[in-house]
Order: structure tokens, then C-alpha cells, then sequence
């Protein structure tokens, strides 16, 4: 898939839609339906590593591996040793796209450490604004959180990126974004980004923030943030398409033509084609968004 923050991304799945720890507005998978801290082998280590051997094996080419997708990554109990093992297989850096909510476990933070790059999120600053901005799970708390990001910086020689994800009259206000920005500080990211809503979030009423007031919010990080822009990376040279493979990759989150033509190495009149073929054929749905539309695989 076409990430804006990582270039082409190969995505591992290690749990359910949607098994997290939040219920985040703006998720773009879809509401939480197994809100959960339990930790456990939600699919078999051996059966992820054999699905990479396959991949690799038919000349997979990708930018990064992330470990991310339907749900939190860190609920699965062998996240670690499946980091560790693609690791062992390729020389293509991995990514671990966590929300933090198990960070203050040591086992997680060990596991984490597999990752080339651990990008953690941060968009509140207390536990009320945790509450409504990530709709934690009730056994969670905010400052353990935070402590176990600290404890993760001080731990990690790795590369440790942050998300602040921003909604409208939710969380960017100045002064809250301000009360987000000092408790960045203390923990010492690498890389700071700017995030809003782009794709169709869970709730629609989650309201994006402008690319101008990301901007004039970007200054209250160190380093300062970056907003993230749209996807600018390069097509690959031959990726297998087929109409299942483009329903599969819309039932993971929604996309746009351009995004199923970078997936694919599809040229943009060819991408639009299929897409309006599927539609055609009632396999998919359209999403108008002030930033294009959005396709998504039909329930």
C-alpha cells in the first residue's frame, strides 16, 4: 500500500478487524468492534513468516514492512519474534505502527525494539482528552502511557518517530496542542508528524484540520512537525493486479484511484478503469472527500 509517511509499504496484519485497545473517531478501518488489552497469538508467528517467504520468494518488492493493520499490532503476543523474523529473511527496514497504549509493559517495549522504526502516537494530554480523543480502553491509563513512551526513548537506540493525530474542535485548539507538544518534549522522538483526518474516518463527525493550521501548529514541536503531505512515491516496476487483489486491498482501508495506481503500477486512466468496473459490478463504494474520492470494498 501507498503510505504517506513511509513510501510503499507492505502491510502485516497480525490482528482481527477491528481487535484495539482504542476506538479512535478517526480510525479509518471502521469502529472498534473487539475492544481489548489482551494479549495473545491472534494468528500463528509461523504462518505470517511462511506468507512473507512466499511473497519474497515471488520477488516482492517493497520500500519498508509495516507491522500494523485492522487493530493494534502490539496485542499479538509474538509481535517481536515476527519483527525479528522478517528481519532475518530480507533487508527491507521494518516499521511497527503502534497507538502507545501498551508501552508501559516492558515485554512490549522489548518486542518493539525489533523495528527499524517505531512510530508511536500521541494526540492528548490528560485523561479526560484521552478519553475523548482515543476512546481507550477503561483499564488504560494516560500517564502510564506516557511514562512507558519515556522509558521506551531511554531504552531504544533506534529510530522512534511520533504521530499527533488532530481533529477539529476536538483536540487543536493552541493551547491543547501546546499541553501535547510539552509531553513530546519530554519523550524525545526523532521525527514529529502532523496528522488529520484524510480517508473516511469511523465517525464521521471527526472534522479534518487545515493544511494551514497543521502548519501554524507545527512550530510547538521539537523538531518541528512535519505534516504529512500525500503519497509521492514511485510505482512498482511489476505488481501483480487483479480485481480480487484491489478488493482485498480496499477492504483494509479506503483508497484513492491514485493510491490503487501506485499499488499496482497502474497508469491513472487504467486504475480508473478497473475501479469503475468494480463499482459496476457492486464490489466496491464511493466516498466524495474534499481531497478526492475514496474507494472502499463493499460489507
Amino acid at each position: 500500500m501507498p503510505s504517506r509517511r513511509l513510501g510503499l509499504s507492505l502491510g502485516v496484519d497480525l490482528v482481527p478487524v477491528k481487535t484495539c485497545s482504542f476506538d479512535c473517531p478517526f480510525c479509518e478501518v471502521c469502529r472498534t468492534t473487539c475492544h481489548t488489552v489482551e494479549r495473545r497469538a491472534y494468528v500463528p508467528v509461523a504462518d505470517v513468516l511462511a506468507e512473507l517467504d512466499d511473497w519474497l520468494a515471488a520477488g516482492g518488492e517493497a520500500d519498508i514492512i509495516t507491522v500494523a493493520g485492522s487493530g493494534e499490532p502490539t496485542l499479538h503476543s509474538g509481535f517481536g519474534e515476527i519483527l525479528a523474523g522478517i528481519s532475518a529473511r530480507c533487508s527491507i527496514p521494518t516499521a511497527l505502527l503502534t497507538n502507545s497504549s501498551l508501552m508501559h509493559l516492558p515485554e512490549v517495549r522489548t518486542a518493539a525494539a525489533h523495528a527499524s522504526i517505531v512510530k508511536v502516537s500521541l494526540s492528548a494530554w490528560d485523561g479526560a482528552s484521552f478519553a475523548r480523543v482515543n476512546r481507550a480502553h477503561p483499564s488504560l491509563d494516560f500517564d502510564a502511557m506516557v511514562a512507558g513512551l519515556r522509558a521506551l526513548r531511554a531504552e531504544h537506540e533506534g529510530a522512534i518517530w511520533m504521530e499527533v493525530f488532530l481533529m477539529a474542535g476536538l483536540n487543536d485548539a493552541p493551547a491543547d496542542v501546546e499541553r501535547i507538544a510539552v509531553l513530546a518534549r519530554g519523550i524525545g522522538p526523532d521525527r514529529i508528524q502532523l496528522n488529520t483526518v484524510v480517508r473516511p474516518p469511523a465517525d464521521r463527525s471527526a472534522v479534518a484540520v487545515t493544511a494551514e493550521a497543521l502548519e501554524a501548529l507545527a512550530g510547538r514541536f521539537e523538531p518541528r512537525a512535519e505534516v504529512i503531505a500525500g503519497f509521492t512515491g514511485s510505482p512498482p516496476a511489476a505488481a501483480p493486479v487483479s480485481s480480487d487483489r484491489v478488493v482485498g486491498m480496499l477492504a483494509r482501508r479506503p483508497c484513492t484511484a491514485a493510491d490503487i495506481g501506485v499499488s499496482f503500477g497502474l497508469a491513472a486512466d487504467a486504475a480508473a478503469a478497473l475501479l469503475a468496473g468494480l463499482r459496476s459490478a457492486g464490489r466496491i463504494t464511493t466516498e466524495p472527500r474534499e481531497n478526492g474520492v475514496y474507494y472502499s470494498a463493499k460489507s
